[in-house]
């Protein structure tokens, strides 16, 4: 009975090593292909739109296979990876030739979505970082890397909430769990197409005690151990790149929230998700990849040190002043490559030839940077420049012993230039003498046969040959020349001299080439023991891409520098612009506005119509102190601001179907983030609060949250609304002002002035930004007459929002007539007197002091209900 497929023992094997990495695809080598078999073949042809085939068609269990070159496998590899998939990479690991049975082969490395090595050409400026979670009693141990650089830091959050924030700033695509992290956590870290991998703790490792040694809490050294573990067992190899832990505090930056992020349009456009019109496409005027990266982690984490922030804007200064200086240090900057990454690929055993030349082409720019930046004549620079080291005695190993033009592949020979090696160089000496004793045996062999058209020619099958067509072979002599091989039109022989002479050329190819690669190795471990230096050095390079960046940004768009204080929570920007708007708008079209906050307002009130700048001039004030506390310039003529903690933003609608939360709810739970996290340095954009539910419910809410964070939190606040009736609050909440947007109607058209004005909208021109937006004639005129009519009957049946407006109490012996024109047929009882009313009493037993914002929101609108019934 004939084998079942299955039972093959290179079916055994790949089943063996499939079954240790279930949840992977396995790239099987077999030859020049890499297989995948089974379910891995049916689902993969599927993605990478390859042919599905059998192994042994005719068999009664013929096994589902597909196949990809070894030389193409990288690609298919990225496309699978960048869908969240893991790949495991199985390759031969002993010469088949020497092989007794199977030939070994062992998973050498498992790709994921965070440990991915090959870098796409547009995600040169992004990291890839892979974070690590493990619960505490309180809270969770929290760590993130980015393998292609050997970034390393760690922290412990407060809550699930952190924990997301955390990953959604960093655009984490996998997390290393433990296995007992609990269900809810999982689901919470899991969002979209991030991967969750399982690490169970697989004990001590040198790597991760060393990377873990400067850390002191017990918790951070856990949790850096637990990703160091799994990328030891996914990479199997060495990873010396990987930096020592550094830990942080996100309280020790400014700290915003995801919402934030996306509401002020950081990193990503929050209609496109694209780079384009965001304030790092504004700001990105780096050099370099690692420039790039590096302004990328500014944003997520601007500064609260004042002495930090203060330093960079005088480097920029230094920057901005010396036109020429700068000019020369952008030309070098553009012919530095990535430090980070290369060093990275030299730990990682995948450098090359051509890697190895564009690291020495980068060390070589760097004492001409030096020497730029002494001439700077300023100790900011000055400093910058003692701390960097050029690396020098790599570019001069490089630059002795790597060809300039060398090949991509390692293992074929033309790596290594002529004088590094004496040994070498006598082996290629033979090979070209060799070559010549080749030419001579030609011209010596047509002269003595007669045949002019004869050829000595090399293949990798047969070797060295001599070819004679067809029409000479009567003058090929007797007896010297041995046949090799017979063509359809010609003859190949061999001959004694030739084939000694083919012993000595190929043992000095193979050797040179097999020499050569060695030689490689050496270099590449030489310059793998330099790493923490060039990690050093692409640091110092990435710090002043970024600073010439917000210099040349800084004079193209005339920014000015801001100035920063302390002790007091006052700011004041004279003729401020958002810049994202500017720069798509243009300088001469944007309208600028002044934000001045002395230390007796906390609170701006605005109104004016949709479409008018509202939420433009909030989002405004929020990019200049995002762009203050970087180091960058700001856009304004002039600004003089404190130094923020945390911004919160509630600005546009935004369902989160996913969660099934209605947009009320969102908003109400972004609120209610400002309202438990701020303190008085925080700054606080809020945009239509309470539009979400019903008109008296908005309200209310609206009013209730304006007095708490007036009362209470003191933070500096934009509340922008459309609930005209809370402009009266301005005459009891001391520290709130109110301000409108301008506009005017000429011959019956809305015309938007886009400036911010004292005091409050007269109305809010609803029906005239409908006109705009191109709503019928008929319509418009029918709203218009329905507004007349609600207009007309306002004061006779719409109630006002309780402490909106205070009356003055009426004498007791007074007849009090309503709203409705009725006179009441009792007296109303006094409060005071009146405990038995059930929404008096359940607001007397409030615990104020002990309730959230949230809780008071959630009372305020059960008492209304109760009212209204």
């Amino acid at each position: 009975m004939p084998q079942k497929t299955s039972e093959t023992p290179m079916m055994q094997q790949y089943q063996a090593i499939k079954d240790q990495y279930p949840d992977a695809f396995l790239f099987y080598r077999i030859g020049d292909f890499y297989e995948l078999f089974y379910d891995d073949a049916i689902k993969g042809a599927q993605l990478l739109e390859l042919t599905l085939t059998a192994r042994n068609k005719n068999a009664d269990d013929p096994i589902p296979m597909a196949g990809v070159p070894h030389h193409a496998a990288a690609s298919y590899i990225d496309i699978l990876v960048d869908q969240g998939y893991k790949v495991a990479i199985c390759e031969q690991v002993e010469d088949p030739k020497l092989a007794v049975g199977m030939v070994k082969r062992e998973v050498v490395q498992l790709v994921t979505p965070g440990t991915t090595m090959d870098i796409k050409a547009g995600a040169a400026k992004s990291n890839n970082y892979l974070a690590a979670v493990l619960a505490l009693p309180s809270g969770y141990a929290f760590a993130y890397t980015d393998l292609t650089t050997g970034e390393l830091k760690v922290t412990t959050l407060p809550s699930r909430f952190a924990v997301q924030n955390e990953l959604a700033a960093l655009s984490s695509k996998e997390i290393v769990i433990d296995p007992a992290l609990s269900e809810d956590d999982q689901a919470a870290f899991k969002q979209g197409d991030r991967l969750l991998s399982v690490q169970p703790d697989t004990g001590a490792q040198a790597e991760a005690s060393y990377v873990a040694q400067d850390l002191a809490d017990a918790d951070q050294v856990a949790v850096v151990e637990r990703l160091m573990q799994y990328l030891l067992i996914t990479q199997k190899r060495g990873l010396a790149h990987i930096q020592k832990a550094v830990a942080y505090q996100p309280s020790a930056f400014l700290e915003m929230d995801q919402d934030a992020r996306a509401n002020l349009d950081i990193l990503s456009n929050s209609r496109t998700g694209k780079k384009a019109d965001t304030l790092l496409w504004l700001l990105d005027e780096t050099k370099t990849a690692m420039g790039g990266r590096l302004l990328k982690q500014w944003l997520e984490r601007p500064l609260i040190d004042m002495v930090a922030i203060n330093r960079r804007q005088q480097q920029v200064q230094a920057l901005l002043d010396h036109f020429f200086e700068r000019s020369e240090l952008q030309e070098r900057l553009t012919k530095v490559y990535d430090l980070e990454r290369l060093a990275g690929r030299v730990a990682f055993g995948t450098v090359n030839g051509r890697d190895l030349i564009q690291l020495q082409t980068s060390l070589d720019q760097i004492p001409a940077v030096q020497d730029i930046l002494l001439r700077f004549e300023d100790d900011s620079l000055t400093s910058l420049e003692k701390a960097i080291d050029p690396v020098s005695d790599i570019a001069n190993l490089i630059r002795r012993a790597i060809e300039p033009e060398a090949p991509i592949s390692v293992t074929e020979g033309n790596l290594i230039l002529r004088g590094y090696n004496e040994k070498l160089d006598n082996y290629r000496d033979v090979m070209a003498n060799s070559k010549q004793w080749l030419a001579e045996l030609e011209a010596s062999e047509r002269e003595a046969t007669g045949i002019h058209n004869l050829k000595i020619r090399y293949n990798k099958v047969f070797g060295y040959y001599i070819e004679v067509t067809k029409g000479q072979l009567a003058n090929v002599p007797e007896g010297r020349y041995e046949r090799k091989q017979t063509l359809t039109n010609a003859e190949r022989f061999i001959t004694p001299e030739l084939k000694e002479k083919e012993t000595l050329i190929l043992e000095a190819e193979e050797s040179a080439t097999t020499l050569e690669y060695t030689l490689f190795q050496e270099i590449r471990e030489q310059v793998k023991a330099q790493i923490e230096r060039l990690q050093k050095l692409a640091a110092q390079i990435a710090t002043l891409d970024v600073l010439q960046s917000f210099a040349v940004v800084a004079e193209n768009q005339h920014y000015v520098r801001p100035v920063m204080h302390a002790g007091t929570h006052a700011l004041d920007i004279k003729n401020g612009r958002h810049p994202v708007v500017e720069k798509v708008l243009g300088e001469q079209q944007y309208i600028p506005n002044d934000v001045v906050m002395d230390d007796n307002v906390d609170m701006l009130l605005i109104t004016g119509p949709n479409m008018s700048g509202k939420s433009t001039y909030m989002r405004q004030l929020a990019l200049i102190v995002v762009m203050a506390q970087i180091g960058s310039f700001v856009p304004a003529d002039q600004a003089d601001l404190p130094v923020f903690d945390q911004i919160f933003t509630r600005i546009g609608a935004a369902d989160d179907l996913a969660s099934g939360q209605s947009t009320f709810m969102v908003e109400m739970l972004e609120a209610n983030a400002a309202l438990s996290h701020a303190t008085a340095s925080s700054l606080i954009l809020f945009d239509e609060i309470g539009r979400g539910t019903a008109t008296y419910d908005g309200m209310a809410l609206a009013q209730a949250i304006i007095e708490y964070l007036h009362d209470h939190v003191h933070a500096k606040t934009l509340f922008s609304t459309h609930y005209h009736e809370l402009t009266g609050l301005e005459t009891t909440l001391d520290k709130l002002q109110n301000v409108h947007v301008g506009a005017v109607e000429e011959h019956g058209n809305l015309v938007f002035l886009h400036k911010m004005l004292a005091g409050p909208a007269d109305k809010s021109y609803g029906i005239h930004v409908a006109k705009l937006a191109g709503l019928p004639d008929d319509l418009l005129t029918r709203a218009d007459s329905i507004l007349s009519d609600l207009e007309g009957d306002q004061d006779v049946t719409t109630p006002h929002v309780a402490a909106v407006q205070v009356e003055e109490t009426q004498p007791e012996d007074s007849q009090v007539e309503e709203e409705t024109g009725q006179l009441d047929l009792f007296e109303p009882e006094p409060v005071q007197q009146n405990k038995s009313n059930p929404v008096l009493k359940k607001l007397s037993q409030f615990d104020l002091l002990t309730a959230t914002p949230m809780d008071a929101m959630n009372l305020i609108y059960h008492l209304q209900k109760q009212l209204k019934k």
